[in-house]
């Protein structure tokens, strides 16, 4: 634990009340400058890595409490989503790049939403992307390269906004109890947007899958363990498992260190049948991205968040059924001038892939084979985006056992 955080969190705390978030977000920097980056592979050599604050802290102001307080007592609103222009990457989609936002009784968050050219009213796939720290739908959206796929493979891609005002380093409160419950916190947030989403555009409803980095990817992760009736499939890159944490001090451990318990399948299994056995019944086909070199969050995580997902919780009673019955293989391979990775995979017994797990060798906290155009990307890796989407389509809610 660093304990310079601590230390400093009365003058971050006034200088977010002041409204000086950019020198907030360096006072957090600077009190966890022990971490070091991983690598320099995002094409960017010459930034120091951000991660130290991946995913943890959360300093609110008074003004903003009240504003969030009073939104509770709101009825879920929106405003329609409104075309902006779109500073285009060097390779530019033929779609359209819109904004929006959401309100229910936890908060409001704006989101951009990515409709490929190819769109005429059909039913098509819905990826929802959820960024990293410090991150924003645009930079995440160029880093991934995720809305040239989708013009290439026929999907609408939706990218939440966490804003400031939730988290100073604008994280997906990941770590906090009361954000990994059904219909509480950002969960309920992020499922209103995408229902929101199903409702104003033509979309696939066994088709819808959730994905982030980093903090966006333990997110992820309970959107797909809270909501398994509307995700067919998450995407999980540089993240961590389910409930690995409920604190602040408890996320900086998981992070350096993973869930510290002996059976790391029942990470957080109290937490998926309390859901219910509408939800803990159901297992949520899983992708896993993760960096051997990543000094952020330890890839052990990944490892966890795999195994997380192969249980099957009995609602009624402490029983899990694991991997046991899970037919594994393991590819080895190199990028050509770039990483080599191992890719691990589990099928059922019907032969189909319930989860996926790429360990890319010598890879820091960055999304792999992401383009140098976005922050937190290795353009050395495997195409972490093109693999996600590949893994998506090959499920869909009937699918599921």
């Amino acid at each position: 634990m660093n304990d310079n955080i601590f230390a400093a969190m009365p003058a971050i705390t006034q200088l977010t009340r002041a409204g000086r978030l950019q020198e907030a977000t360096a006072a957090i920097q600077r009190a966890l400058g022990g971490y070091t980056a991983a690598s320099d592979a995002t094409g960017h050599a010459e930034r120091p890595e951000k991660a130290p604050i991946e995913g943890i802290f959360h300093v609110i102001n008074n003004d903003t409490m009240s504003s969030t307080s009073r939104a509770r007592h709101a009825r879920p609103t929106s405003t329609g989503p409104q075309p902006e222009p779109v500073r285009a990457p060097r390779e530019a989609p033929l779609g359209q790049f819109i904004t929006g936002s959401y309100t229910n009784h936890a908060g409001t968050r704006a989101y951009k939403l990515y409709i490929p050219g190819g769109y005429r009213e059909q039913p098509l796939p819905l990826v929802v992307m959820l960024h990293g720290c410090t991150q924003s739908p645009d930079d995440f959206a160029a880093g991934t390269r995720m809305n040239q796929l989708a013009e290439e493979e026929g999907c609408l891609v939706l990218y939440p906004a966490q804003g400031q005002g939730a988290n100073v380093a604008k994280c997906w409160n990941w770590f906090n109890a009361g954000d990994q419950r059904r219909e509480q916190g950002e969960p309920s947030i992020i499922a209103g947007i995408t229902r929101q989403i199903m409702k104003s555009h033509r979309v696939d409803p066994q088709r819808v899958y959730v994905a982030g980095l980093s903090a966006g990817g333990a997110m992820a992760v309970t959107m797909g363990v809270t909501y398994p009736e509307i995700y067919a499939a998450t995407g999980v890159h540089s993240g961590l498992p389910y409930a690995a944490a409920h604190d602040m001090p408890s996320a900086f451990a998981a992070m350096r260190q993973g869930k510290s318990q002996g059976n790391t399948t029942g990470v957080g299994t109290e937490n998926i049948r309390a859901c219910g056995p509408e939800v803990s019944q159901l297992l949520v086909p899983t992708i896993v991205f993760h960096g051997d070199r990543d000094t952020t969050v330890n890839p052990c995580n990944g490892d966890q968040v795999v195994a997380q997902s192969q249980v099957q919780s009995d609602h009624d009673s402490a029983n899990v059924q694991s991997q046991a019955n899970a037919r594994v293989t393991v590819q080895r391979g190199k990028v050509a001038n770039g990483h080599a990775y191992t890719r691990t995979v589990y099928r059922d017994s019907s032969g189909g892939a319930s989860a996926e797990h790429w360990l890319v060798h010598g890879a820091g906290h960055a999304w792999s084979g992401g383009s140098s155009t976005g922050s937190f990307t290795d353009p050395k890796g495997p195409d972490a985006t093109k693999e996600m989407i590949r893994f998506f389509l090959e499920h869909s809610i009937p699918s599921r056992h």
